[in-house]
C-alpha cells in the first residue's frame, strides 16, 4: 500500500510538472515576435539621504547610460555583479567598457550567474585576462548534493565604482531591459557605498575557488566604518543560512499604520507573509500589491493567484501592470520607509537565493517611491473581489492543480 501511495504521489507530481512545462512552452510560442507596448516611466530623481544621495531609475536606458558613465570615469576599482548578462548590444557595451577600464589600470572584478547565462554564447563569456571574472557555477554543491545551502542562485545586481557611487536594483544587463521592461534601480553615494563594497567582497571570498589564480584571489578591501542610521543593506546568504530580507519586510509590514504599497515581479510568498498583509488591511492600512498582468513566467502567474482570494477578502488591492513586464522589487510604507533591491516576494528570493536589498528610512525617498508607484498605477488594471469570484471553472482547477508546486518557486 505504501509503495502504491508513493507511485501515485510521484505520478501526480510528474503530471503537475508536465502541465507546468506545457504551459511555459505554449506561452513562449504565443509571445514569439511580440513586442511590449510603451509604458509610463518617471525621470531619474535624486534626493539627499543621510550622508549621501539616492537617485531612482525606472527606465533601463537612463540607468545604463549612468552606469556606463561611472565605469568610464573609474580611476581605481570597479565591482560589477549581475544575474543575467546578455551577449547582445547592451551586454557588449558593458563588457567593452569594463575591459577598457581594466586595460587602463583599474582593478575590475566581475561576477555573473552561470545558470542564468547558460544560453549566452560561449564567445561572449570569454574575457580579457585584464578582468577578474567569477562565474558562479551552475552546480555549486559538488558531491554534497544533500547540502541545501549550496543550491541558491546568485540573483544580485550590483555595481560599485571607486567607493564613490554604487548601483543596486532589479535590472539585469541586456537590450530588452533597456526599453521593454519596467524595473527599478537606485544609485547611491555616501556610507551606503561602503556597505555594498563589503557585500561584493564577502560574496567573492565566500564563493571563489581556492586556487591561487589571478582571477579568483581573495578580494581584500578597506572601507570606512561610519554608520548611516537611515540606510541599511540586507543580504540573503544561503551558505550561511541567513535570510534577513524576509524579516525586514515582515517587520515593516507589521508596523504599518497608513499604507503599504508593494511592487514585485513574482508573488509567491509563504502563508505568514500573506497573513501579515491581510492583517494590515483588516486593521485599516491601505495595502496595494502591484504585479505584472502577465509575467515572463506563466507558471508563477498561475501559482501566485492562489493567494488572491484571501487577500482580496481582507481588503488588499491587487493592481496588474499591463502591456509590459514589471520586474521591480520595491515597497514603501507610511511615507517614511522604503526598500529597493533584487529580492522578489517568492520563496526562491526570500529563502533560497543570494539577494541584496537597500532599506531606507527617509520621508523624501519614500515620497519618490510613492510617486513612482502612483505613476505605475496609471498603467494597471485592478482585480476586484467580484471579478475574482466570477472566474471560470477551468482557471480555478488549474490554480488548484498547480498549487503543490509553490514550494519549488
Amino acid at each position: 500500500m505504501l509503495t502504491a501511495a508513493r507511485r501515485t504521489a510521484l505520478g501526480l507530481l510528474g503530471l503537475q510538472l508536465t502541465v507546468a512545462i506545457a504551459l511555459s512552452l505554449v506561452d513562449s510560442y504565443r509571445r514569439r515576435g511580440k513586442k511590449p507596448k510603451a509604458f509610463p516611466v518617471t525621470e531619474p530623481e535624486t534626493v539627499p539621504v543621510g550622508g549621501g544621495m539616492i537617485t531612482t531609475y525606472t527606465f533601463g536606458r537612463d540607468l545604463y547610460d549612468d552606469m556606463l558613465a561611472a565605469i568610464d570615469g573609474a580611476k581605481k576599482q570597479i565591482l560589477f555583479e549581475t544575474y543575467i548578462w546578455k551577449g547582445d548590444e547592451i551586454g557588449w557595451k558593458f563588457k567593452t567598457a569594463l575591459t577598457a577600464a581594466a586595460d587602463r589600470g583599474v582593478d575590475v572584478h566581475c561576477i555573473y550567474d552561470g545558470f542564468a547565462n547558460v544560453v549566452v554564447s560561449p564567445a561572449f563569456k570569454r574575457f580579457s585576462p585584464s578582468l577578474k571574472v567569477m562565474r558562479y557555477p551552475i552546480w555549486n554543491a559538488g558531491i554534497k548534493f544533500w547540502d541545501l545551502r549550496r543550491y541558491g542562485r546568485n540573483h544580485r545586481k550590483l555595481l560599485v565604482v571607486d567607493e564613490e557611487v554604487a548601483f543596486l536594483g532589479g535590472y539585469n544587463i541586456g537590450s530588452a531591459y533597456a526599453t521593454e521592461w519596467r524595473d527599478t534601480h537606485v544609485r547611491i553615494s555616501g556610507p551606503g557605498v561602503w556597505d555594498l563594497k563589503r557585500a561584493f567582497a564577502d560574496f567573492w571570498n565566500l564563493n571563489r575557488r581556492r586556487r591561487l589564480t589571478r582571477s579568483e584571489r581573495p578580494l581584500l578591501i578597506e572601507t570606512a566604518s561610519e554608520w548611516d542610521p537611515q540606510i541599511r543593506i540586507h543580504r540573503n546568504i544561503p551558505r550561511q543560512w541567513t535570510f534577513p530580507i524576509r524579516s525586514m519586510y515582515l517587520e515593516a509590514i507589521n508596523r504599518a499604520s497608513r499604507n503599504i504599497w508593494l511592487t514585485t515581479a513574482y508573488f509567491l510568498p509563504d502563508q505568514d507573509f500573506v497573513d501579515s498583509l491581510a492583517d494590515a488591511a483588516l486593521r485599516g492600512v491601505d495595502v496595494r500589491i502591484l504585479l505584472p498582468l502577465k509575467s515572463n513566467h506563466i507558471v508563477a502567474d498561475w501559482i501566485s493567484r492562489g493567494y488572491y482570494g484571501q487577500l482580496l477578502a481582507a481588503g488588499v488591492r491587487i493592481l496588474r501592470f499591463k502591456d509590459a513586464m514589471v520586474h521591480a522589487k520595491t515597497a514603501t510604507i507610511d511615507g517614511s520607509w522604503a526598500t529597493v533591491g533584487t529580492a522578489n516576494i517568492d520563496r526562491l528570493s526570500l529563502q533560497g537565493n543570494y539577494e541584496i536589498n537597500l532599506e531606507v528610512i527617509d520621508p523624501d525617498f519614500a515620497a519618490v517611491m510613492e510617486r513612482v508607484f502612483r505613476n505605475d498605477e496609471t498603467n494597471c488594471l485592478e482585480l476586484t473581489f467580484d471579478e475574482w469570484q466570477a472566474r471560470d471553472l477551468n482557471r480555478k482547477f488549474t490554480e488548484s492543480f498547480l498549487a503543490p508546486l509553490r514550494p519549488l518557486l
